[in-house]
């Protein structure tokens, strides 16, 4: 075969040398074009994955696009179920795109009138009605011709591509058909850009969802490890020793496939609720279980605070029955010994006798007196009152407790101090509290003389009880904490760690303060501070 019969058999026409490089060059242009329109499409494809705009995605495909047809103008309007956009394109330095529509969206026509005819629409930019403000824009820059490109996603008209000319040069066919192709692939493009941040908005939400729920959250995988976990489960700063505790139970949940539910108990009293749950896949498999841990530290302390609240309560009330039931006998006992003293000489026997049986009565009343006062603490009946009377009162109750433990008291209370204002019941509560931690430090204290001090005296605009022990003292870094509800160092049955605490709510409510000095192994000095009033009573 010579090379006239060859050029004859690759270009299926009798021609010369020249003319067959003529159509070899044709073919290669056609097969650089149609190339080149793969490549645009492929662009399309692969950055529907990526996450960036379509405007960049437009703007990264026009470089190529331009090699292949020609426009000076591409824009893109999208039409979105709340509110259209218009996104400029082509070229890169007229971004100044606005839509101005009017209340009855007359403007819009430009485009859904492409989608409405679901064609390709070749317009006369000057022959477009003066009411779209978009033949202003198109005119400024020269523009001519317009071509309406409609983009359709599952029978739905999504948006519109653009393309201008600054003249009258006819779209060729391929031109036309291509962009069609390239209208599918682009409506394609768009229906999974937005699902795609769709789903980058939902797991964005769960994700927020996850890390702001204050209670901690942890997912483990079948391996019984941790496999995600939000903030607060990650600051937890005992997260080790909780899923120490929580593997057989997400172990049991795997096995079971079903909720589960126990609480975990950490150092320091911190208590847990753990709820487990598994996760199921459409196969109804479990793959990981999901951990919600609720600190009911809180929650518990204040159940125990109401139960001791309503111990309190009930003490109470008895202590006020027990008060008026003793009242009747009282009078008795006191008005008949009286009687006899009257008529007993001092120098009788019995006198000595009859005195004992009047002066326990009189201790009777006055304890009996402290306890109807006492037990009258439900609410602040602010009035004027004597600190030395408040303390008296205390001793009349505990005094016979404090001298059975060995304990002396030393009184040194200031003679004359003005009266002040406040509820003489609840400070009264304040003063028991004091003495009672003071009777504890001293009855673990090994010291052989076991001494309470109680003072009352008059500094700067100030009424001050102190209280003070030899007993144990308080170490240093726990000084801080004292004042703080349910902390206490005593055992179980002789403390719920809420005296303190409910003594300095009480002198904070009557505009005072508790303070506190001590020394580890050498006992404390507490002080209530008290202010006086703006009239001061003598």
């Amino acid at each position: 075969m010579n090379k006239d019969q060859l050029i004859d058999l690759l270009t299926g026409v009798k021609s010369s040398k020249k003319t067959y490089y003529t159509e070899l060059k044709k073919t290669i242009d056609q097969l650089k074009q149609k190339n080149m329109q793969l490549e645009i499409m492929n662009d399309l494809t692969k950055n529907i994955h990526i996450d960036m705009s379509i405007e960049e995605i437009l703007r990264n495909v026009m470089s190529k696009l331009k090699q292949l047809i020609t426009f000076d103008d591409c824009h893109l309007f999208i039409l979105h179920e709340e509110e259209p956009s218009l996104l400029h394109i082509h070229p890169e330095e007229h971004c100044d795109l606005e839509l101005e529509f009017n209340t009855d969206m007359q403007q819009l026509s430009l485009y859904t009138s492409a989608l409405h005819g679901k064609q390709l629409i070749h317009l006369q930019v000057d022959h477009l009605p003066a009411l779209y403000s978009e033949k202003r824009r198109l005119l400024a820059l020269n523009i001519e011709t317009l071509l309406l490109v409609p983009l359709y996603s599952k029978n739905e008209g999504i948006g519109v591509l653009t393309f201008g000319r600054k003249n009258h040069q006819e779209w060729k066919p391929e031109e036309l058909d291509f962009l069609e192709q390239l209208s599918n692939q682009l409506a394609m493009t768009l229906e999974n850009a937005a699902l795609y941040k769709e789903v980058l908005r939902a797991k964005q939400e769960w994700e927020d969802t996850f890390k702001a729920v204050e209670d901690m959250i942890v997912v483990f995988d079948r391996q019984i490890a941790l496999y995600k976990c939000n903030d607060s489960a990650k600051s937890f700063s005992a997260l080790e020793a909780v899923i120490d505790q929580a593997k057989p139970l997400i172990q049991d949940t795997f096995s079971s496939q079903k909720p589960k539910f126990q609480e975990i108990l950490l150092p320091h009293d911190i208590i847990l609720e753990m709820n487990t749950y598994p996760i199921q896949n459409k196969e109804q498999q479990v793959y990981g279980v999901i951990a919600y841990f609720k600190n009911v530290t809180v929650k518990r302390q204040i159940q125990a605070q109401l139960l001791h609240a309503g111990k309190l309560g009930a003490i109470g009330e008895m202590a006020a029955g027990v008060a008026h039931e003793l009242n009747s006998p009282l009078t008795a006992i006191l008005g008949n010994s009286q009687l006899l003293l009257r008529n007993t000489p001092p120098e009788h026997q019995d006198y000595p006798l009859l005195t004992d049986i009047k002066n326990c009565g009189d201790r009777c009343k006055q304890i009996v007196k402290s306890l109807l006062t006492f037990s009258r603490q439900d609410e602040y009946k602010f009035q004027h009152y004597s600190v030395n009377e408040a303390i008296h009162q205390v001793l009349n109750l505990l005094k016979f407790q404090l001298e059975k433990n060995a304990i002396s008291i030393r009184l040194s209370l200031q003679k004359g101090l003005p009266l002040i204002v406040g509820s003489q019941p609840h400070i009264e509560q304040i003063i028991i509290n004091l003495l009672l931690n003071a009777k504890y430090a001293l009855d673990v204290s090994t010291s052989t003389e076991k001494l309470l001090n109680i003072q009352s005296y008059l500094e700067s605009n100030s009424i001050i009880i102190a209280v003070t022990d030899n007993g144990i003292g308080i170490e240093t870094e726990r000084l801080p904490l004292i004042f703080h509800p349910f902390h206490t160092t005593k055992e179980r049955d002789k403390g719920t760690g809420l005296g303190l605490s409910v003594s300095l709510g009480i002198a904070n409510d009557h505009g005072g303060t508790i303070e506190v000095e001590s020394v580890d192994g050498h006992g404390s000095t507490f002080r209530l501070k008290l202010p006086l009033p703006n009239e001061v009573i003598t």
